[in-house]
């Protein structure tokens, strides 16, 4: 009876306003989406200022996300303990400060720093703001409110490559940063007008051990798998990636005797959600390796400007924003399953069409096939969001949505890693220092082949899964029937 009095006034007060909460949620993916799209399309010119190789400026992107790795597990209790509007609140001016610091580095050392200041901020942002839309919107409209969050936050990655081009070739790269003062502070504003206080149930003592745990060997890995992408770094690499795997295993142990683990792996054992954190990992290591290879494809292959190459990668970005509009309609057709199957063995093909770019191929064409990949492959990313949660309680929806999100930017931190660890070894194995177009073509078929094995883990999906969300049971049950 408690429950439902805690809930109840959420509902009413959520129902007409979850757009409202959605858009301000998407406002802070906004700001970062243009952050790590802008920064993807500036990291050659970035390179030269500080002095190392383009490959090796991987680790600005990889540090921003093994922050987010390290402290997103801890995102919905905080939100629980001190409630979701002053932690939203405090998280966007995190990655404001770290988006100054940023624009200041002198060197790449103290870069990869500031980023982790702004990953810090980044963690509690996603998680925090997704926890109230959840906990705000009815089951059959998940798949509208899942549209509304992610629809104005692609607007980062259609402005970030030409913004990104434009400033690194005709301003500094720094304003790439400065960018995120005003988004951010306009972002504070509404948070402290549109967001309620809310503040979950104590769920036991805070589980500083296992944040300790987990966040060492997280640490550890992306960073062992990001060394190991560096010449002559083996040794420190597969040490780093040993620590990662003992104190993860550590972590597990420690997780069954705590009452309250920071990350909770007894979700997984919930069919729609385990299936969707595997599949969904699976495929987001071609998301996350994208961002990083697309752009270095067209500046150093290519030898195109980064304005250009900004115009270019612009592709992805509309792609996924053509898919969004069409996602309940495509659900309410399909169901979840199959559309997961389908979409996702069509958008990772795609993405494996770039292995053949060359120079040569019509602009156009080359245009389309990254719109269409984008198209499929967004559509499989509002499916893997809004299935997962089908089945969870309201009572761990904190915890799952920190889980969830934990593996989301877990797996987009490895996709570069993987990226970046094939474009060197294909270097190294022709005996180059710049990588060439067949080194660009390697990194691309090894990410996309990972990829596309997601297909065995999304047909495991139920073939009701998600009914009540997708409205597709009557459509079904006669599929069902008819054998």
């Amino acid at each position: 009876m408690s429950d439902q009095i805690y809930q109840a006034p959420m509902v009413r007060r959520a129902a007409p306003n979850f757009r409202v909460i959605a858009m301000i949620v998407a406002s802070a993916m906004l700001m970062e989406n243009i952050d790590a799209t802008v920064l993807a399309t500036a990291l050659p010119t970035m390179a030269r200022d500080f002095s190392v190789s383009a490959p090796a400026m991987s680790i600005a992107l990889t540090s921003y996300l093994l922050s987010l790795a390290i402290f997103i597990p801890a995102s919905g209790r905080m939100a629980d303990s001190f409630g979701s509007r002053t932690v939203f609140r405090a998280a966007i001016a995190v990655f404001v400060i770290g988006s100054i610091l940023c624009a200041l580095a002198p060197t790449l050392s103290f870069l990869v720093l500031a980023r982790l200041l702004q990953g810090l901020g980044g963690a509690m942002m996603m998680p925090v703001g997704r926890l109230v839309l959840m906990r705000s919107v009815a089951r059959k409209d998940m798949v509208s409110a899942m549209s509304w969050l992610l629809v104005p936050a692609l607007i980062g990655p259609i402005v970030g490559p030409p913004l990104g081009g434009f400033i690194v070739t005709y301003l500094d790269w720094r304003w790439i940063f400065y960018i995120n003062v005003p988004i951010g502070i306009i972002g504070m504003i509404f948070v402290s007008i549109y967001i309620d206080e809310v503040k979950g149930k104590a769920s036991g003592r805070f589980d500083t051990v296992g944040f300790v745990l987990s966040g060492i060997s997280l640490g550890s890995l992306l960073f062992g798998f990001e060394m190991s992408s560096h010449e002559g770094e083996g040794a420190f690499s597969i040490f780093l990636i040993a620590i990662g795997l003992i104190f993860g295993i550590a972590y597990l142990r420690h997780a069954r005797k705590h009452p309250s683990p920071i990350m909770d792996f007894s979700l997984m054992k919930v069919p729609s959600f385990g299936t969707s954190v595997i599949a969904g990992s699976l495929t987001r290591i071609t998301q996350g390796a994208q961002p990083f290879l697309l752009p270095l494809l067209f500046q150093i292959g290519f030898g195109l400007s980064a304005a250009a190459a900004g115009q270019i990668v612009i592709a992805t970005a509309l792609g996924a924003l053509a898919m969004k509009p069409m996602a309940k309609f495509v659900f309410s057709r399909l169901g979840f399953r199959r559309s997961l199957v389908l979409n996702g063995i069509l958008g990772t093909v795609g993405y494996g069409l770039c292995a053949a770019f060359r120079p040569d191929w019509p602009m156009p064409f080359i245009f389309i096939v990254l719109i269409l990949s984008a198209f499929f492959l967004s559509f499989q990313f509002t499916a893997y969001n809004t299935i997962a949660y089908d089945e969870i309680d309201r009572e761990r929806m904190s915890s799952a949505t920190s889980f969830y999100t934990t593996f989301q930017q877990l797996m987009l931190s490895l996709g570069i890693c993987i990226g970046a660890l094939a474009l060197h070894g294909s270097m190294a194995f022709n005996d180059v220092e710049t990588p060439t177009l067949g080194d660009f073509s390697t990194a691309f078929v090894v990410v996309t082949l990972i990829s596309i094995t997601a297909t065995v883990w999304n047909l495991r999906f139920s073939p009701t899964a998600g009914e009540e969300i997708s409205g597709y049971k009557p459509k079904r049950t006669k599929d069902v029937a008819g054998g």
